[in-house]
């Protein structure tokens, strides 16, 4: 009696839609996506406040999109079990998709997206599909994500895009360091996210920022391994959105590519990055631990012999210390025609191999330095 009680009162006030009971099979084998979908047509329809209800056990779901708007103002769904995509890959984009729905809440479980055959085919060099996101949050609001698990995507783990007030705290990610572009959580044209509690050990960025993002919270993430936290990269296409007010707080990097990155195309573009604030980072043997790159351009593709248009101005970094895995800790390598302005380094201590002394290295670049600042600022 007392475990029921507590089961029901994890699970949200309204009705219960136990996957069970809709044909879903914990075989870990069987396709149950037409039971997930069954039931989320019933809390769909509902007049109020439903759980979505999977139990313990494997569930094996195909490609899935739940779309809204709904009647009900607040849907749940509560994972005990593990929901796993098909081991063999196929050419989807998505995996799990959420659409146009306000009130969404996810909580718990783990979504396993069997990238391992995927990444084997890319590694083998012969032609493969670019592979699936196993979360995507499209335009949505009200959304909250919290204690769930994503391992082993195809590609990116979770993404939000296009959404207003969207909530992730406490979620676990992780995929091998070999994997490529499995990206922690990606934020793009989204407004008012948090981020939060969370640990990202992925092949790729622990969290990346793409255009139109305003409003972003990032706080207590432990990342590594993987590429850092990036924003970007920016400025692939001429007419972007650009990115704004975002904080990065509290944050942890092991054995990262990168720690706190800027990354834009060296091409025109309308773009910028602006409002920007880093601070209480903690580097442990981080191979960039402070970078702004304004020269990307892949395979030299599109982008030689340019320089970038993204204009970025107005970021802070306050209380980034720690080890760098490189001799340059802090780099700043902007546009030579739309030079970095406005850029704080208030307290910071990173040392390479010991207690060597790192240096900075800045091209374009102008601000300001206050406080205890080792490697000594180029600015």
């Amino acid at each position: 009696m007392f475990l029921l009680f507590l089961l029901q009162s994890d699970i949200s006030v309204g009705s219960v839609y136990n996957i069970v009971n809709f044909g879903a099979i914990s075989n870990g084998q069987t396709d149950s996506s037409n039971a997930l979908l069954s039931a989320w047509t019933a809390a769909c329809q509902s007049n109020e406040p439903v759980t979505i209800y999977v139990p313990s056990g494997k569930f094996q779901v195909d490609h899935v999109i739940f779309t809204g708007p709904c009647l009900s103002s607040k849907i749940t769904i509560k994972a005990d079990g593990t929901i796993i995509a098909p081991s063999s890959y196929g050419s989807t984009k998505e995996w799990i998709v959420f659409e146009q729905i306000e009130g969404i809440s996810v909580n718990g479980g783990v979504f396993d997206g069997s990238g391992s055959s995927l990444w084997a085919c890319k590694a083998s060099g012969i032609s493969c599909p670019n592979g699936a996101t196993s979360l995507t949050f499209r335009n949505s609001k009200e959304v909250s994500i919290t204690s769930l698990t994503s391992i082993n995507s195809e590609l990116y783990h979770i993404v939000i895009e296009n959404c207003n007030c969207v909530t992730l705290q406490g979620v676990r990610i992780t995929a091998p360091e070999n994997s490529p572009n499995t990206d922690g959580i990606h934020v793009q044209g989204s407004n008012y996210v948090t981020i939060s509690g969370s640990e990202i050990r992925t092949g790729d960025d622990c969290v990346s920022i793409g255009p139109g993002t305003t409003n972003l919270w990032i706080e207590g993430v432990n990342c590594g391994p993987g590429h850092g936290i990036s924003i970007g990269s920016l400025g692939k296409d001429f007419d972007e959105r650009g990115v704004e007010n975002v904080t990065v707080k509290t944050t942890v990097f092991t054995g990262t590519e990168n720690g706190l990155r800027i990354k834009t195309w060296g091409r025109p573009s309308s773009g910028f990055v602006r409002g920007v604030v880093f601070e209480h980072s903690l580097m442990k043997n981080v191979q960039n631990p402070i970078i702004i790159d304004q020269n990307y351009c892949p395979s030299n593709n599109g982008c030689p012999n340019q320089d970038s248009g993204v204009k970025i101005s107005q970021v802070t970094y306050n209380d980034i210390q720690g080890s760098s895995a490189s001799r340059v800790a802090v780099k700043f390598n902007c546009s030579a025609t739309n030079p970095c302005s406005g850029i704080g380094l208030q307290d910071i201590k990173l040392t390479y191999f010991g207690d060597e002394l790192a240096e900075s290295q800045c091209n374009f670049v102008d601000g300001t330095v206050s406080g205890f600042v080792v490697p000594p600022s180029c600015l």
